[in-house]
């Protein structure tokens, strides 16, 4: 049976997922990178999880979220979008040398579109993108995202999701755009 991955890769947390060859949801998660200090350790990590990922399913596709192309004010310094596309070069690398072929990247937006994703912007009223494309993952699939309680400050004892779970919701946008434009 022939899966795809799609990844969503920053330096903090790699979001993943593997889809079926009718692009039905298989496995999904994410690879927490916070805590390894410096590009290499992570993406020694980061080697180790995709050979776990690797071992249960035949991936024949890879897809991975382009890395910003632009400054956006605000968000992104030049030497945080440098690391970045360093680390997703690096990651698309090993994803090469795991699978034995070449990742394909899709630009996030171009994924959204295709998969019929609307965000509504902040200025509009909109939560935050990263709620939004949660909530449609949640809206399109059962999954038992990991959450975590709160044990100190102002939203003690409140239970959320773990940071992660978006990395994964990310990844699940771009395994189903790749999906779609699969050959």
């Amino acid at each position: 049976m022939d899966n795809i991955l799609g990844l969503d890769i920053s330096t903090s947390c790699i979001g993943w997922c593997v889809l079926g060859p009718k692009g039905q949801l298989v496995a999904m998660g994410y690879i927490p990178l916070s805590k390894h200090i410096g590009l290499f350790k992570k993406a020694q990590e980061a080697s180790e999880h995709l050979s776990i990922i690797a071992a249960p399913y035949n991936i024949t596709k890879t897809y991975i979220e382009e890395n910003l192309q632009a400054f956006r004010p605000g968000l992104s310094s030049a030497k945080t979008l440098l690391t970045l596309a360093r680390f997703n070069g690096i990651v698309g690398y090993l994803v090469q040398q795991q699978f034995d072929f070449e990742p394909e990247y899709i630009n996030v937006n171009a994924a959204r579109k295709l998969v019929g994703l609307k965000i509504v912007r902040k200025s509009k009223g909109g939560a935050p993108t990263k709620e939004q494309v949660h909530t449609w993952v949640s809206e399109r699939v059962a999954f038992n995202w990991p959450t975590k309680t709160l044990k100190s400050g102002p939203r003690k004892n409140q239970t959320i999701l773990e940071p992660g779970c978006y990395d994964a919701a990310d990844a699940y946008v771009i395994a189903q755009a790749g999906y779609l434009t699969k050959d």
